[in-house]
């Protein structure tokens, strides 16, 4: 038994249920869920298994011994051992240890410098706790140049794109050397034996030591047909995780993280679980007063919970691309400048403010739903404020917008941008998001939003709103890098902020890529692609994500790639058109022009019905303007809008 490992005197498990995911070190895990009171139920979830025939890591040694490679990282310490197992099968061990001591190494913890130590080598640097990619970067920030450098990483089980990313943005080139691979262990049968029991509630608390043990839960559980099933159990389930790297894999994987100990270990994993497991699982199981509905999505086909009436409303049912009695229609601005209502507050209220108010914000959605009889509303907030935190200046004028105070033009600049680790400044949002749910009716779906990582990107380098996007599009093509460093930093921020929507009470989300239109296609898919994939990847399963780019219509089939479940397009483009070209199998909204709005009753009538009939009762189609409300817009004929759609669309069936 560790000796650091917290006495069990103070806190106890008091006999609850307890899942574990450990396989090397099965046996302590049981051992310390039983001293600390509980009931252990341990169940290896993976296996180590070593690349065969690792051309991968020969060459990668040649590269080192030949003095081409200038630093190594070594992320673990059983990677360590494979990769000199593979290469001493091809080059003198000797040597190439010899290699290694005359380069600069990284240990990614104490883990791989044990390894490094017991065949005589001492790195040259250990990354810090919680020993997570960031503190890699982190280290290698303080001591080490990295332009220019070769770079051997040593991956374990799977690649780490973020850490690739953060290296190559400074100017590393990256050797990645696999060494093993992460399977699902001989004998699966106790895995599948936790499965059940999660799924059939018998499971109170599950303990997390290793980001990939989730992976491989739910790869087995979808073996079982019990995938949903599992996540939708683990609402129930106090989740503890044993550090930064496994919480960021479970809430990838839709799994909140209830607890994490202050020291990362398993001893303080299992203390810290009966220290606050009675309580987390109180107030998940029911206990806690909340006016909230629950993020989870709807309950599987045999569960017996009842289902929130928003879950089977026109829209959610038009996200799924489910059969609905009339088309649902929502409006982008539906609380705006329009309405006097909103007129009146804002004569007294600057913007920022307003959005930092919950009951100001929720107000004035909820007074355009009833207005306005929409199937939806929207947070009412705005993409930029995300911005502030990160070191961006951002002031709204008055006749001119937003506009950042100090914008970033070049690579050095790109420095500036801060890691958004916290939404300590904007718990606002979470605020804003409860409140709104609070006072809508209960079948109204409350949709949350967020600005991409391109338009968020082109704020900060333009400074505010651009014809051409000159300085935009001038880093992009001159500092590939730098580009690359500045959407990662502003897509991880969006990833937390829309992710706190979702927790706070959000249905479905919507991304706004309001500029990318400036963009041809050959340019959204490299510079803009990846990480709208990389953000909607990272969102909650079972959410509805809308992405809604405008202004090119030539670039519908690339958005189609995002994974989004609905994609929002512009008038610029036919209905029946950009649906062929997204494909029929995917959910679409809009897309009237705001425009039409300004015209008379029976346009506005006409136009709809020949957007409905492009859109021919076929299941997926949400009616929307292509863009927002605009000020001038008479609030009785975006009502005239809402009426119309409702009636013709319920009208396509008889």
């Amino acid at each position: 038994m560790d000796p650091s490992t917290p006495s069990s005197s103070t806190a106890s498990l008091g006999g609850l249920r307890v899942a574990a995911l450990e396989s090397r070190r099965a046996a302590e895990m049981a051992a310390l869920i039983e001293r600390f009171g509980g009931r252990p139920f341990v169940s290896p979830s993976m296996r180590e298994v070593p690349i065969e025939k690792n051309a991968a890591a020969v060459d990668f040694a040649h590269r080192l011994i030949t003095g081409e490679v200038t630093i190594v990282i070594f992320m673990t310490g059983v990677g360590f051992r494979l990769l000199l197992s593979a290469v001493e099968k091809h080059l003198p061990r000797q040597r190439y240890l010899d290699a290694l001591a005359d380069i600069i190494t990284v240990a990614r913890g104490p883990k791989p410098a044990a390894a490094m130590k017991e065949v005589g080598l001492v790195p040259s640097h250990r990354v810090p706790a919680p020993h997570t990619w960031r503190e890699v970067l982190t280290t290698l920030d303080a001591h080490v140049p990295l332009s220019h450098q070769v770079v051997g990483l040593q991956e374990y089980g799977v690649t780490n794109s973020s850490l690739v990313a953060g290296l190559e943005a400074r100017g590393a080139c990256v050797i990645q050397v696999p060494v093993y691979r992460w399977e699902l262990p001989e004998d699966i049968r106790p895995l599948e034996e936790n499965i059940r029991r999660i799924a059939d509630n018998q499971i109170d608390v599950l303990l997390v030591t290793s980001a990939h043990q989730m992976v491989n839960l739910f790869r087995a559980a979808q073996r079982l047909h019990l995938a949903d099933t599992l996540r939708y159990a683990l609402r129930n389930v106090v989740v503890a995780s044993i550090g930064p790297t496994t919480s960021e894999m479970l809430r990838e994987l839709d799994v909140p993280v209830d607890i994490e100990p202050a020291q990362h270990k398993m001893g303080h994993l299992v203390a810290a679980a009966a220290a606050e497991a009675h309580e987390k699982l109180r107030a998940k199981r029911g206990h806690q007063q909340t006016p909230l509905i629950s993020l989870a999505p709807a309950p599987p086909e045999n569960s017996t919970a009842a289902r929130p009436a928003w879950q089977d409303s026109v829209f959610m049912k038009a996200c799924r691309r489910e059969p609905v009695p009339y088309t649902p229609i929502w409006l982008m601005r539906q609380a705006g400048r329009y309405m006097e209502e909103y007129r009146a507050i804002r004569r007294n209220v600057p913007f920022l403010e307003l959005c930092r108010n919950p009951q100001l914000c929720s107000e004035v959605m909820c007074t355009a739903v009833e207005k306005l009889g929409v199937d939806a509303a929207i947070v009412f907030s705005d993409l930029l404020p995300i911005l502030e935190p990160m070191g961006l200046e951002l002031e709204f004028q008055a006749g001119e917008g937003p506009v950042i105070q100090n914008p970033v033009r070049n690579a050095s600049d790109v420095d500036r941008v801060q890691e958004l680790e916290s939404l300590e400044r904007l718990e606002f949002i979470r605020d804003v998001v409860r409140q709104t749910r609070h006072d809508l009716p209960e079948k109204i779906p409350l949709i949350g939003f967020g600005g991409s990582p391109f338009t968020l990107a082109s704020y900060v380098i333009e400074g505010g709103a651009s014809r051409n996007y000159i300085h935009t599009k001038t880093l992009m093509y001159r500092d590939p890098l730098a580009w690359q460093e500045l959407m990662g930093r502003l897509g991880r921020a969006v990833v937390r902020w829309l992710r706190a929507q979702v927790e706070a009470g959000a249905q479905a989300l919507q991304i706004f890529d309001s500029w990318v239109g400036c963009l041809s296609p050959t340019d959204f898919r490299r510079f803009v692609l990846p990480y709208i994939q990389d953000v909607i990847r990272n969102l909650p399963a079972g959410v509805p994500i809308i992405y809604f780019a405008t202004g090119n219509p030539s670039l519908l089939p690339w958005m189609a790639e995002s994974g989004a479940t609905v994609l929002g397009v512009d008038w610029r483009i036919e209905l029946r058109d950009a649906w062929s070209l997204v494909g029929h199998q995917r959910a679409i909204q809009g897309n009237l022009d705001p425009a039409v709005l300004l015209a008379p009753v029976a346009e506005i009538r006409r136009r709809a019905e020949q957007i409905l009939q492009q859109a021919a009762g076929r299941p997926g189609h949400i009616f929307n303007l292509g863009h927002g409300v605009l000020p001038e817009t008479p609030v009785e004929h975006a009502r005239a809008l809402v009426e119309a759609v409702h009636e013709l669309s319920s009208l396509r069936d008889e």
